[in-house]
């Protein structure tokens, strides 16, 4: 499984590219990070984990197929992240907007 950063709004989204489901795989905290304007990737990590919570509270669908891959993190360790999923062709900011407008609703 490659990684690969793409930029969307001059942030870093960490990718990876899972070669048997043929889908590109992204950090759901660094998405959150861009969409709520979130200083750090700690307060950004705080501020999803809290909103996970909210969403478990109201029996939301979104959580139960959230899982975690290792990635690269900003001081060159590999750390648990949750990840999202896009089917291949690779994201395009466009695609990126749209996935990430799908966890919002």
């Amino acid at each position: 499984m490659g990684n690969n950063i793409q930029l969307f709004e001059d942030k870093r989204i960490r990718m990876a590219w899972d070669e048997e489901k043929e889908e590109w795989l992204f950090s759901v905290v660094d998405v959150v990070a861009v969409l709520s304007g979130q200083p750090t990737q700690r307060r950004a990590t705080l501020y999803w984990g809290k909103l996970k919570q909210r969403l478990k509270e109201e029996g939301s669908q979104l959580l139960t197929n959230c899982q975690q891959l290792r990635m690269k993190a900003s001081d060159g360790k590999k750390r648990l992240t949750d990840r999202g999923g896009v089917p291949s062709p690779p994201v395009t900011p466009y695609n990126l907007h749209i996935i990430t407008f799908s966890f919002s609703t």
